[in-house]
């Protein structure tokens, strides 16, 4: 992996690279973007920069040497000097074994493994540095535990919050830190990629529509695909059962999609194996919403203008029943509700409960037929 890999955060590489040259880097930063950018590729990258012994740098951009001790360890992922930091690690703190994956990144988890550990020193790079994924997701408690540590750390230490919400974050905790935003990757770079990963031009373009910009996103989706949890398929069956939805199918439909997202959740678990089953099953929860968003936005934009640039092209028949239904500004409303039941899930409330509320939220429409 390289710098040059990383797709369309130039700008990012840009700010990191001349933070190099001039030997004024950063103690703390936040790199602030959408999911599946680029974010935790680019710690990566950094930390093994920052810990190399014998950089190589070439018209002012710098890469790491990758062939001596400590890149060697960094690409073996047994480097003491590197510590990823994610709330599935409360498992393995003093008081964790048996306790349920949080919904927030406990403090425990960042008093063990990062604020004490941090004053040790390297061993085996020129720096530590400490990664932590979901800083959005730090409650108060560790986020003030953390505060010593970003405000007055070891000079031989950097720490990277990785970051999609920034507005989570205290105050004083982003006051003590440098931040660096990401933006989406384009579309059609994710297209490439996932027909790269053997999926069909009509998936590929559908999945990379689906993730906004986030190519991270899409190829787990991909990777799905492959995995046969079908979410192609199960895409065109929601649009049918919306296109043809009355509100006396409420409720068995909100069944039919819990049990939808219960079935991706079993594919999805055995795909990604770092992440709790609970975490995993709010992504099944949230795609699926998605989708409903991504339907919705199609029709609006029917009742708009007529673009080529729908995402389900391969529907367009579906499409134009539910833009007969709603009318641009009821779409736009619809969505905003799908937006707040994404909301939902982040904070934890029973998927069913979700379902039966966005379901009866659609059938409230002066448009739709009874």
């Amino acid at each position: 992996m390289s710098f040059k890999e990383i797709f369309c955060q130039d700008r990012a590489i840009d700010i990191l690279q001349r933070a190099f040259a001039a030997g004024r880097w950063a103690h703390a930063y936040i790199f602030a973007g959408p999911e599946g950018v680029g974010k935790f590729k680019m710690a990566r990258e950094w930390a093994k920069l920052l810990g190399c012994k014998e950089p190589i740098a070439e018209s002012g951009f710098a890469e790491s040497c990758g062939s001596c001790e400590s890149c060697r360890l960094f690409e073996a992922g047994s480097s003491p000097d590197f510590s990823h930091i994610y709330k599935e690690l409360l498992e393995f703190t003093e008081d964790g074994k048996d306790k349920k994956t949080p919904l927030d990144l406990p403090i425990d988890v960042i008093r063990e493994f990062l604020v004490a550990k941090v004053s040790a020193k390297p061993t085996a790079s020129q720096r530590k540095v400490f990664v932590v994924s979901e800083a959005e997701r730090l409650n108060n408690s560790s986020q003030n535990c953390l505060l010593k540590v970003l405000e007055e750390p070891p000079e031989y230490c950097c720490i990277v919050l990785l970051c999609t919400r920034l507005e989570k974050l205290l105050p004083t905790t982003k006051s003590r830190c440098q931040t660096i935003r990401f933006g989406p990757i384009h579309e059609q770079r994710i297209i490439e990629k996932l027909k790269e990963m053997d999926l069909e031009e009509n998936q590929a373009r559908y999945f990379a529509r689906l993730a906004q910009g986030s190519l991270g996103t899409a190829c787990r989706w991909a990777e799905l695909e492959l995995a046969d949890a079908r979410l192609y398929e199960t895409k065109k069956e929601l649009l049918n059962s919306l296109a043809g939805y009355e509100l006396a199918d409420a409720l068995n439909l909100a069944e039919k999609f819990v049990a939808e997202s219960r079935r991706i959740t079993g594919v999805w678990t055995g795909v990604d194996k770092n992440t709790s089953k609970t975490d995993v099953g709010r992504k099944a929860t949230m795609t699926l919403i998605r989708m409903i968003i991504l339907a919705l936005h199609d029709a609006m934009m029917l009742n708009v203008a007529a673009t080529e640039e729908a995402a389900e092209y391969d529907q367009k028949e579906q499409i134009e029943k539910l833009a007969a239904r709603f009318g641009a500004e009821c779409a736009a409303e619809k969505i905003a509700d799908c937006y707040r039941m994404l909301h939902w899930i982040e904070s934890n409330v029973n998927e069913k409960l979700i379902f039966e509320q966005l379901l009866l939220s659609l059938a409230d429409s002066d448009t739709m037929p009874a």
